[in-house]
């Protein structure tokens, strides 16, 4: 983990850009955080571009540093500047047409557009979470939040350092995700948007459904992929605090 550049935001948050090989990334540490005090970390997901997600994911890593928490954060495979995954363009377009003529989403398009995906970002986020553990300030427990949904539950369900996820539901997924979530044994929080428009709500129900753990908790609120409530924040903070404190 090479850091890039470093400023401290409001309330004693360090913000570093970093590189993992040709992988950057963002740590956000608390004012706390130091080697006689290490803290707990949460992997942020997001849906890629960094540069354009960087205001919310900010002010999620600083409601995540007031509990005493590190955050940090990757681009995904194929988003910013990274190389574009192959064949995903066509398959966000086939996606695109489906639903603009109002058809069902094939499988055979969500397996295209979300495996390579899956199968890229999670051994790359298992290679952060090296990354950051080797650093004296952080030592876990660790939790992820965010999305995508497929590749948050793929590596909460191959990764046993993660003890807690915060999923956000909504997007489509391969069947192999289902698989994915039966596996899993660690508490969730997932987060539905009701009236998310072009994602799949069924489909997420179903794989709530799926998910093996015996805690496991569904927020739905009314509105759609950018009206989620304040206070959807809020619970999965205290989510968070319950398992990694």
């Amino acid at each position: 983990m090479h850091f890039t550049s470093e400023q401290w935001l409001d309330d004693g948050v360090l913000e570093r850009d970093f590189l993992l090989g040709e992988i950057p990334g963002i740590l956000w540490t608390p004012a706390s955080a130091s080697a006689s005090s290490p803290v707990p970390l949460i992997l942020m997901g997001h849906p890629g571009g960094l540069g354009a997600m960087h205001p919310r994911l900010a002010a999620r890593a600083k409601s995540s540093a007031a509990q005493g928490f590190a955050a940090a954060t990757i681009e995904l495979p194929g988003a910013g500047d990274r190389p574009r995954l192959a064949g995903a363009d066509e398959a966000r377009d086939d996606l695109r047409r489906a639903l603009q003529a109002g058809e069902p989403v094939s499988g055979d398009i969500v397996e295209r557009l979300v495996l390579p995906l899956v199968e890229g970002a999670v051994p790359e986020w298992q290679e952060t979470l090296d990354a950051a553990l080797a650093l004296p300030e952080i030592a876990g427990p660790v939790g992820y939040s965010g999305g995508p949904i497929a590749v948050g539950i793929r590596l909460a369900a191959v990764e046993p350092r993660i003890v807690a996820a915060g999923l956000f539901a909504g997007s489509y997924v391969p069947t192999s995700t289902f698989d994915d979530a039966r596996r899993l044994t660690i508490p969730l929080h997932v987060l539905l948007q009701w009236d998310d428009h072009g994602n799949d709500r069924q489909m997420a129900l179903d794989l709530f459904d799926a998910l093996g753990s015996n805690e496991k908790t569904l927020q739905a609120n009314m509105g759609g992929h950018r009206g989620v409530p304040s206070f959807a924040g809020e619970d999965a903070a205290r989510f968070f605090a319950r398992h990694l404190s």
